[in-house]
């Protein structure tokens, strides 16, 4: 009964310029989980289901730098991060066809700094399958502010990554600028990604200050916040301050680059717990998929990252449905079909 799920995330990728109108932070309000065949037939004959089964894959999480060629015409990679595989957007659009995948949010690679040129052709040359995420400059002369409020009036990016490892030395994303940054991007009605490669422990008291003081900037923790499941205290105390971020209505999570948090080969089916535990603490809602391309094709292949999110939401279902008793067995069809269109679909 319980088909296999896709992680879907339905924000439609409308016209660029228009972050006043639509801010991207929609884009953490309206993932879902779909069912495939069987079990949307079975769901039509319910009112209760929600209609946006059929709504488009998009990816949450992914880069694109240039090719060889192309940097060397015209988007050179910044001096000393060169990458060491492809990721041109030719290869992408390959990629996303081939796994169904109808969109993405294109996350401004660490290849090109803080220039912006390469993601800012891909996406005025495809402005109904991608959006772009730019990556803040935490200068101390503040001149960020004014490029975040460019890229995002004029550019048409919908969201801005933060990452605390280009703050000055000895620096905190909590300092005068970072602030600044923090509150201008709720001004503009964009979403803040933190990027806490080192660990989140690192940087939880900078987030919990951030979303505190600027309640209306909108946050998304990038790859579960690079919490892989704990097998220590420190692990488990990083673990439960993600789960704990829940408290804050702002705050949303990336299910991405599951080969970086799981401890186990594709399909990485040790984070079905992890994602119960944020599904439950977050609510569907404020969790979605993303691939976290070009880094995914060496680990399991593009497809391969739709099929092993797929996969660990369809265990998740398995659960919901086998702790059904008491019940006709239509009833516990219909149930099931609520929760894995409702309780763990609305994400």
């Amino acid at each position: 009964m319980a088909e296999k799920l896709k992680l879907l995330l339905s924000v439609p990728l409308g016209p660029r310029h228009s972050h006043h109108s639509r801010p991207f932070a929609s884009l953490f309000t309206k993932t879902h989980f779909r069912s495939s065949s069987s079990s949307t037939t079975m769901a039509s004959s319910s009112s209760s289901i929600p209609d946006a089964l059929t709504t488009k894959i998009i990816d949450s999480h992914l880069h694109v730098w240039a090719s060889p060629q192309q940097a060397a015409d015209k988007y050179p990679y910044f001096p000393g991060n060169e990458p060491t595989l492809p990721g041109d957007v030719d290869f992408l659009l390959k990629c996303i066809e081939e796994a169904g995948v109808d969109g993405a949010l294109i996350v401004q690679p660490i290849n090109h700094k803080f220039d912006h040129s390469l993601v800012t052709s891909v996406l005025e040359k495809y402005p109904s399958k991608f959006v772009g995420c730019c990556l803040v400059d935490p200068a101390e002369d503040g001149s960020g502010i004014n490029q975040l409020e460019h890229l995002v009036s004029k550019e048409g990016y919908q969201a801005v990554r933060f990452n605390p490892y280009l703050w000055p030395s000895g620096q905190k994303m909590t300092n005068e600028v970072g602030k600044a940054l923090f509150s201008k991007a709720g001004e503009l009605g964009i979403p803040v990604g933190f990027m806490c490669m080192k660990g989140l422990s690192l940087h939880i008291s900078e987030i919990e200050e951030l979303c505190t003081e600027f309640p209306s900037t909108v946050v998304s923790l990038d790859h579960l916040a690079f919490c892989k499941p704990p097998t220590n205290d420190e692990e488990s105390k990083a673990f439960s301050e993600l789960l704990n971020l829940s408290r804050f209505p702002q705050v949303y999570v990336k299910f991405s680059a599951l080969f970086r948090v799981s401890r186990k080969p594709f399909p990485y089916e040790d984070l079905s717990h992890s994602l119960s535990q944020v599904v439950s603490a977050f609510g569907a809602n404020r969790v979605m998929w993303g691939s976290d391309f070009p880094f995914v094709v060496p680990e399991c292949g593009y497809k391969g990252a739709k099929e092993a999110v797929s996969l660990i939401a369809n265990q998740l279902v398995a659960v919901a449905c086998s702790s059904i008793s008491n019940m006709s067995h239509q009833e516990q069809m219909c149930e099931c079909i609520k929760r894995q269109a409702t309780t763990t679909s609305r994400l």
